[in-house]
């Protein structure tokens, strides 16, 4: 994903500042695909200079708050549209996993409870958030119910995460939360170092 497309998607929401805008990074897509002020920044200099978004008001101490152009928001509806998706996934929980063999059992065991906790625990969080969005609290329009297939992406992947990491644990048995799946193949076994 783009951050580019990322800060013109959402400020064809509403104008927003620089600081607006990280927050708002933060709250939505902060796990996905996380961005800083100084890159947020840079960036919105960059979608200025050209032409897809503007000044829209200037406040105290040269708080400048954007909106998107036009030209804006056929950028972004091209990368929408007319772009392959990048399906690269840069996870470090999966490349650490390839590396367990330096390990021994129980660091194994360790590592991947707390890897079960973390990812079982924001598939909570998000399942907060859809609810959320299920009840209304965030509006009804086309802006909620597209971050409501988001939420929703992320709590399947994240709770897959999880469970995949308490399937993953060495001579554990299925934990009841972690419902045995018959297609799922055995644990290759850990050796044990010396």
């Amino acid at each position: 994903m783009s951050l580019r497309h990322a800060l013109l998607g959402l400020l064809a929401e509403q104008p927003a500042s620089g600081w607006d805008l990280t927050r708002r990074f933060e709250e939505l897509l902060g796990q996905v695909w996380p961005a800083g002020h100084p890159q947020i920044y840079g960036e919105l200099r960059k979608l200025q200079d050209d032409g897809l978004i503007e000044v829209e008001s200037e406040g105290p101490r040269g708080r400048k708050a954007y909106r998107v152009t036009e030209a804006g928001i056929a950028e972004v509806r091209r990368w929408l549209t007319a772009t392959e998706v990048d399906h690269t996934i840069r996870m470090e929980t999966l490349l650490r996993s390839v590396f367990f063999w330096l390990m021994t059992p129980d660091e194994i065991a360790e590592h991947l409870d707390r890897e079960a906790a973390y990812f079982h625990g924001l598939a909570a969080r998000l399942r907060e958030l859809a609810d959320a969005k299920d009840a209304g609290v965030y509006g009804h329009g086309p802006q909620a119910e597209s971050l409501r297939i988001a939420a929703e992406a992320g709590i399947r992947v994240t709770e897959a995460l999880g469970d995949w990491a308490a399937w993953a644990r060495p001579e554990t048995p299925a934990r009841p939360e972690t419902p045995a799946r018959p297609e799922t193949p055995a644990r290759p076994e850990t050796p044990a170092r010396s």
